[in-house]
């Protein structure tokens, strides 16, 4: 069972609009690597774990990445909650505005939407846990 705190573990306060940046910030979000795709990394690979300690450490991991995923998700919606159409069309932001406008849609910063083929569950702890960190290398 999850508990949820409603508050971000980090405050995120951003006032300017810059679609820009939100259109690589996205992949953090759903891209191959991002927090989604962390997150249920962990929580899935938590099954094969041989010990206690090890299924409860990967589970805290997978909990405190959905944190990530929040705070990226509102690091995003703030970039982009106040867009005009000249800094959408400026961005380069209008594929992804036809689709979502401002909403947050877990994609990579390709415009590939987020899959589960992205994440690694093989059964086996070794190859689980040197898949996790190996994803962990390649993120913000």
């Amino acid at each position: 069972m999850f508990s949820y705190v409603k508050s971000l573990e980090y405050p995120v306060k951003i006032k300017n609009t810059n679609p820009a940046l939100a259109k690589f910030i996205i992949s953090q979000y759903g891209g191959p690597d991002g927090e989604m795709s962390a997150s249920l990394r962990y929580l899935s690979q938590r099954y094969s774990m041989p010990t206690p300690q090890l299924r409860g450490l990967l589970t805290d991991i997978g909990v405190e990445e959905l944190g990530h995923f929040e705070m990226v998700a509102a690091i995003i919606h703030q970039l982009t909650r106040d867009m005009t159409p000249e800094e959408v069309k400026k961005a380069g932001f209008e594929t992804y505005f036809v689709d979502h406008t401002a909403g947050i849609y877990p994609q990579f910063a390709s415009g590939t939407p987020w899959t589960a083929a992205t994440i690694g569950v093989k059964g086996d702890t070794i190859t689980d846990l040197t898949e996790d960190m190996g994803a962990d290398a390649t993120t913000l």
